[in-house]
Parts: C-alpha cells; structure tokens; sequence
C-alpha cells in the first residue's frame, strides 16, 4: 500500500494545526456531500501520502449517507505542491487526462471529482478512487518475484505503455498539449537547454550531453501522446500486479520511443541494474511485448537517445528540486536530498555518451 505519513510532517496542507486539520475535513466533507448529492458526509480519515514529489496525494476515507456513495469510500486527493515545476501541467489539465485514460481503458485510478474552488482546501484539487497498491519504486525492484512472474508484470507494463500510446486527444479541452512543429526530440533538447539556462549554476555534464543530443536525434521518428513518465514510482503495483498508472502531469505529444526509454533507463532502475527494464525484468522482454500489443517496432538507436536525454532531464529536474528547497519556500526535506543524486546523473551522461559517440 501507499506509505502514509502523520500529520506533522512538512510542507503544504501537512503543516498545520489539529484544528484547521478539523476545519479542512469539516470543508472536504461538504464539498463531497453537494458533489455526491449526499445527506451528509462524514471524513474520518484526512492522511498525507509519501509518495509525490512534485504534487500533494492524500488518503481520503469519507463516510457517506445516501447520494451517488454509499457507506465508507476510500479516494485519493491531489493537489499542487506549495511551489511547482513549470512544465507539469495543471490539476485541471491532469484530471481531464486522466479521464481520458480512464475511457479509453488504461488502468488509471477512476477520476471522480475536480475542485477549482480555493476557500475549500487552499488550493486547486481532484478526488479519484482508491486503488491499493505500492508505488515505491526501491521496494518494488526488491520483491522477490519468480521469472514468471516478472515476465508477466513486463507484459502488464509494456501492454498498458501501448493502450496510452494509441490515445488520441482531441478538442479545445486538449488544446493545452504542445503539438509543436518541430522533432520531438529538437523542441526537447531546446527545453532542457533552456531549464538549465534558468539555474543559478550549470553544469558541463549536462552542457555536453545535450551537444551530444543535438547531434544525434533520431531520423523518422512517430509523433504520438506519450505519458512521458513512464516508470517505476509512477506505476501502483499489486501482489506482482500492475493496478494504475500514476502520474500524468508531463503527458504530452513526443516520440514513444521516449516512453520505453524513460522506463529502462538506468536512473529509475531502483539499483536493481541488471534488470534494465525498470529493475523489473528484462529489456528484451519489454521490448517484445510492447511490439506485440502496439504492433510498432522498437527502434533500438533511438530508444539509447532516449535514455540520455532521460538522465539529462533527470539532472536538471534534481537540481531545480534542490532549488525549490533553497529558494522557493519548498519545506518539504525531498527536493533538498533529490539535488544530491544529480553528480551521480552527470556521471552516467558522460559514461553513456563516451561509448557512444554517434548513434546516427
């Protein structure tokens, strides 16, 4: 299940006192009463959930009496952080993806409620259903699982990466999805750039894999919506079964060789780097299923690119984390201790990029 922590930790709604915790349940449960058309709503349970590093998640179990709910129900509520990352989309924007998702068939966690109203909670929020399972990506490359099993949840995994890649958002509601002109990869390289450009330091690691980069895109790439989070830590993982995808706030259009990449890269393998597909099972075996169920091929040269800019983007996410917490007025102790993996992330960048000097 999801780690919940008390409520003194950090950060955000954590940071108060018992009596506004009082008056925050008192406001949740009316709001839940008029959304569910209920007589009344009881919120027993208000907790802070350890995983999220860029967003708020909280355990919600609410006591229902009459309406669309019945009895005890168990949700999920997200809301921003007190400071954000520019690029993540708005609670807004991630709930209507996760809609989408949720018709289309991609295991997701059941959207239910979206909440602009500030006086409620402080902040933009959605409520979704409860679903248990463990997002910790250490605890999960740890399990003891038989080959068979962990070829099975490879197939899970690569099967759902194909449902999300044959989504196709459409309408003014999807208009905030950045379908650019440009390569995928191009308009990447020029981002990252420019997020390094934004920190007070930088880095001639990054400088020099993102040079590397720009002389090695891939040739005829898809231009398809990719989660472009796809990783162990995003996935809800259930007795050796993957229960929801997690984590939507960076979908966009892009390569899906991105998708494959980031999952396999070597910086969210949990340490368990012999198993290159996300600490899990084997990268071949990924490979396979995911060409089964999408009936694309893997383009091996481009899903190595991939997995550089990968460690790229995840330096300079970790460095502008560590900057939340010196500048910012980010409390929270993760973003201060995520700066720290970032030399370890230059190191893989200059590693990966010296063997392979020209990919194309």
């Amino acid at each position: 299940m999801l780690t919940r922590v008390q409520l003194s930790g950090r950060g955000g709604l954590a940071n108060i006192s018992e009596t506004m915790h009082k008056k925050f349940c008192s406001q949740l449960a009316d709001y839940l009463a008029e959304e569910a058309r209920a007589n009344s709503v009881n919120v027993v349970e208000l907790t802070k959930l350890s995983y999220g590093a860029i967003q708020e998640n909280w355990f919600v179990l609410a006591d229902f009496s009459n309406g669309i709910f019945e009895g005890s129900q168990k949700f999920c509520l997200r809301m921003d952080a007190p400071t954000s990352i520019d690029d993540s989309h708005k609670r807004h924007e991630e709930f209507f993806l996760l809609k989408l998702a949720f018709e289309e068939g991609v295991r997701v966690p059941e959207p239910i409620f979206f909440c602009r109203d500030p006086s409620i909670l402080g902040r933009e929020f959605f409520i979704t259903r409860w679903i248990e399972g463990n997002a910790d990506g250490r605890n999960i490359t740890r399990q003891k699982l038989s080959a068979s099993a962990r070829s099975k949840l490879i197939c899970e995994i690569a099967e759902q990466l194909a449902a999300i890649h044959k989504i196709k958002p459409k309408g003014k509601s999807a208009n905030f999805l950045k379908d650019y002109n440009s390569s995928s990869a191009k308009k990447v390289i020029s981002d990252y750039r420019a997020a390094l450009d934004d920190l007070p330091e930088t880095s001639a690691a990054i400088e020099w894999g993102l040079r590397w980069a720009e002389l090695n895109i891939p040739k005829n790439t898809e231009k398809l919506f990719c989660h472009r989070d796809y990783r162990v830590g995003n996935l809800l993982i259930n007795k050796g079964q993957l229960t929801a995808v997690l984590d939507w706030e960076f979908a966009n259009w892009s390569d899906p060789m991105e998708d494959i990449a980031w999952f396999c890269a070597k910086c969210w393998r949990f340490g368990a780097d012999t198993r290159e597909a996300g600490g899990i099972g084997q990268r071949s075996d990924f490979y396979n299923y995911y060409e089964e169920k999408s009936g694309r091929k893997v383009d091996k040269n481009a899903v190595f690119f991939w997995e550089v800019l990968a460690h790229i983007r995840w330096a300079i996410i970790a460095r502008r984390q560590g900057e939340r917490f010196a500048s910012s007025g980010e409390n929270s102790l993760e973003p201060a201790m995520t700066a720290y993996i970032s030399p370890q992330l230059e190191w893989e960048i200059i590693g990966m990029t010296g063997k392979h000097k020209n990919v194309y």
